[in-house]
């Protein structure tokens, strides 16, 4: 059955005049959201105290949504892990991955990942020493850059600037022949496009849960080790929710079985509720009619811009297979045309130098949304709406 992207939008709390194209940054509060939080902070917490650990199910929560988020993301049953920041799942799955290959010194990474991941590398780096050595190269020149060195390629599927979407199966392969170990951050592909990381014999991903998965403003990230790889891998951060018997209060660490030996630390549970809520949304669909809608979507706002906005320069790629869902433009001002935008209730965001951003979730994204966005920024190109000093006043977050 075809999914009912009507009926998913009628599940989400979207605010009355605004078209929201931001979910790539943040995903809008799935309406369920605030009952299942409710519940849980009054009926577990509040009745149940301690004893929501065990009577709520609590401490089976990161493995319960993990799986669902398997789904998502083609990844097995017993594969995926939730709790943590993003960060933290990005330093594990590296340093993880690392070890397993003692032998080599090299990181290759792209000048277009998220900078936090490469801060994490370099951290690294400094860390452990050895001659270990973090390089970036352009995003198209990765693929030639693989060579017998590399310990392990550390890669954004979908670059957060201009949605630029790597081949995962391709450069895999190209790691695995090298003898080289594969870490993929899924923060813009997870509920975006089409994952199939079993399919691709993929090493290690992670993902955060608050954009396209709608888990609410830093709600918990994920990690994937693949099976073949689970009785391997030392978790480079030992935490007690990783420890094969948590509660036994041993003073030496024993890695946990399979994916439970990359929990670290105490999960967000009132965070996780709310996860559990959105991602009874994302049951209702499948992730090929939630990529060929995105693609209609896209390619219909990219057609729209260049035509009524000629001043703007689309700044992803053209060809839908390689871009995520998301489309950016470039303008020397589009940080005050995006505060121009959001003032008249279309909401995208920023990035710097000079990148307008704009997300398109089919879940609740329309193509009513999108002629709408494109007459309100030909309203604000044509009449220069934008050149104005508050909309030049950098907030702190863009």
């Amino acid at each position: 059955m075809a999914s009912d992207f009507e009926a998913t939008r009628r599940l989400f709390h979207l605010p009355d005049g605004v078209i929201y194209l931001d979910g790539n940054s943040l995903g809008p509060m799935p309406v369920a959201a605030r009952a299942r939080v409710d519940s849980c902070v009054a009926d577990e917490w509040g009745e149940m105290l301690i004893t929501g650990w065990n009577k709520a199910g609590w401490m089976e929560m990161p493995a319960r949504l993990g799986d669902r988020i398997g789904r998502l993301i083609g990844a097995a049953p017993g594969s995926v892990v939730l709790g943590d920041t993003l960060s933290i799942k990005v330093y594990q799955a590296l340093a993880s991955a690392l070890e397993l290959r003692p032998d080599r010194k090299v990181i290759l990474s792209d000048t277009g990942n998220f900078p936090s991941d490469l801060y994490i590398a370099d951290g690294l780096v400094r860390s452990l020493g050895g001659g270990r050595e973090l390089r970036t190269v352009a995003p198209e020149a990765v693929e030639a850059a693989i060579g017998p060195d590399l310990a392990v390629l550390m890669l954004t599927e979908v670059d957060y600037r201009t949605g630029r979407k790597h081949d995962m199966a391709r450069l895999i392969a190209k790691a695995h022949a090298a003898g080289a170990l594969v870490v993929w951050d899924l923060a813009h592909s997870a509920g975006a496009v089409e994952v199939d990381l079993a399919g691709a014999d993929t090493d290690f991903a992670v993902g955060c849960s608050y954009k396209y998965l709608n888990s609410g403003p830093g709600g918990p990230a994920f990690i994937y080790v693949a099976p073949r790889l689970q009785s391997q891998v030392r978790p480079a951060l030992s935490g007690w929710l990783g420890h094969e018997a948590p509660f036994a209060f041993d003073l030496d660490y024993r890695p946990g079985q399979g994916i439970e030996r990359m929990r670290v630390g105490t999960p967000p549970v009132i965070q996780m509720a709310a996860l559990d809520a959105s991602l009874d949304i994302w049951d209702m669909v499948t992730m090929a009619d939630v990529r060929a809608r995105s693609i209609e979507l896209t390619e219909a706002f990219i057609r729209g811009v260049e035509a009524a906005c000629p001043a703007l320069t689309l700044a992803s790629p053209r060809d839908p297979a390689q871009r995520g869902s998301q489309v950016s433009f470039r303008h020397k001002e589009g940080y005050a045309i995006m505060q121009a935008l959001i003032a008249k209730g279309v909401i995208g965001d920023f990035r710097a130098p000079d990148i307008l951003r704009f997300g398109f979730t089919p879940l609740y994204t329309t193509m009513a949304d999108v002629t709408g966005a494109v007459r309100v920024l030909k309203e604000i190109m044509d009449g220069a709406l934008w050149d104005r000093e508050e909309y030049r006043r950098r907030a702190r977050v863009t």
